[in-house]
């Protein structure tokens, strides 16, 4: 949503963009108004909504009228509609699917939904190289990084000292956040969780934040719970402040078993923090391990561990310098970077 969000408004300044969303999407809804057009055409009542015909309709109409050369489905969810409704539109717009995962998609989904694209855009060279060896329409892929806002993601000191006192984090307290929604199958937080377990029994005073959508949930506390965490993990669910929140941790972890290119890990670079991930998808296309962060192959708790004790007992120029290396790099990912690249590929389908 971050990225469709950026996408949308610094595209508005090369083209006519509007943007077709749910309705009632708050947090999209004012950000963007009255800065990018929006239509709104589903009612979102969970998985029932794919069967919703007036869903359809309302984005048939949209669509319809709004007389677009392209259209960018920002998700496989909203492909799905794109392309119910895309036999019965007289004027055929170019269609640009987006994948930000790893995730190969089922036979059926290539052959009744992708096949119909014009483009097909991943967010890393990794995701590229493993769509293109499986033979998922190499022709039609593109990739263009995810790009982050730097003048929301930066270092500050200032906001560092409000929200560790906003959090309860004392000076003894060394910080670790964590930000993915609640997905521990893709996002791993029982690997994380389980790998921290083993940390805190030889530092006391480590502190986990969770961030993201669901990590407040009964299901996360209980998960915690189950690993004598309660007293060293705040659990802070959605927040729309995780550019804040992340300058209250001195160091920010991952440990996803699937990933695009891993956006809350460049944001947490870009605000100089010390980072920790697994090697998922295309984040090994970045982080250099000692260089700007440390890195750990995939449910490997050993190595996890290991790096998270490297971490804790650096020395304070050795921070310094891992800080600086990943300022440096998240400035390569920057969003009007990004835009540069969506751009052209408009422009290319435009012509």
């Amino acid at each position: 949503k971050e990225q469709t969000y950026l996408n949308a408004l610094h595209l508005s300044k090369h083209f006519e963009v509007h943007l077709a969303l749910a309705f009632g999407h708050r947090e999209m809804i004012e950000r963007l108004k009255g800065k990018v057009e929006l239509k709104f055409y589903e009612v979102d009542n969970g998985s029932k909504r794919r069967f919703n015909i007036k869903n359809y309709l309302r984005l048939y109409h949209i669509v319809k009228e709004g007389n677009y050369d392209v259209l960018i489905a920002n998700s496989s969810w909203s492909l799905n509609y794109v392309i119910g409704i895309l036999p019965f539109l007289k004027k055929k717009p170019k269609i640009i699917a987006l994948r930000r995962s790893g995730f190969t998609p089922s036979f059926f989904s290539k052959h009744l939904k992708y096949r119909f694209v014009d483009k097909i855009v991943v967010v890393s060279k990794k995701v590229a190289e493993h769509l293109t060896n499986v033979g998922f329409f190499p022709e039609k892929i593109v990739v263009i990084e995810s790009g982050i806002d730097l003048s929301r993601f930066k270092p500050s000191e200032e906001l560092r000292e409000e929200y560790r006192k906003r959090l309860g984090l004392g000076k003894e307290h060394k910080v670790f956040v964590n930000v993915a929604n609640w997905q521990p199958w893709r996002k791993g937080q029982d690997t994380l969780l389980e790998v921290f377990s083993w940390v805190v029994k030889k530092h006391k005073n480590l502190k986990l934040l969770l961030v993201g959508k669901d990590t407040d949930s009964e299901q996360a506390r209980k998960l915690i719970k189950s690993f004598n965490l309660e007293n060293h993990t705040i659990a802070l669910g959605y927040r729309e402040d995780v550019e804040k929140i992340l300058q209250a941790g001195d160091y920010f972890v991952l440990t996803s078993r699937s990933e695009g290119i891993a956006g809350s890990l460049l944001q947490a670079m870009a605000c100089g923090k010390v980072v920790l991930s697994t090697l998922a998808g295309g984040i090994g296309e970045y982080l250099i391990d000692g260089f700007n962060g440390f890195s750990a192959q995939v449910d490997n708790k050993e190595e996890i561990a290991q790096k998270l004790e490297k971490m804790i007992n650096i020395s304070k120029e050795e921070y310094s310098r891992l800080s600086e290396n990943a300022i440096n790099t998240a400035k390569n990912y920057s969003i009007e970077t990004n835009i540069k690249k969506w751009v052209d590929l408009i422009s290319s389908l435009s012509d």
